[in-house]
């Protein structure tokens, strides 16, 4: 991202939620977090934002842009929206309290 519009995010912006799927719960195990992020967002923009908020050092980061379905409700078609996701490894003895109501 610009650094203008940089200026403008704070890191609860880069980082939407976290991603709770059975794939995501597997990557536990490898010291990887599976998070949705801003589809504007860059890798860069990803590492720092988990580094600031959560207190880890991140090793690594993978995205992936996510399109959206086509549905039929009710005879109207309609399109959900598009998302980004991001895979964070972090280095190994850091991990982060997720769904321990931390």
């Amino acid at each position: 991202m610009s650094s203008e519009k940089q200026m403008k995010l704070s890191l609860y912006d880069v980082i939407k939620r976290h991603l709770v799927t059975e794939k995501s719960q597997a990557g536990l195990v490898l010291n990887q977090y599976t998070f949705e992020v801003l589809p504007s967002a860059t890798k860069a923009d990803i590492k720092v934002a988990v580094q600031n908020l959560f207190g880890v050092t991140v090793e690594s980061v993978n995205t992936m842009n996510r399109l959206g379905k086509t549905k039929v409700f009710r005879g109207r078609k309609g399109q959900r929206q598009d998302t980004k996701k991001a895979i964070v490894r972090l280095k190994s003895g850091d991990s982060i309290a997720i769904g321990l109501g931390a």
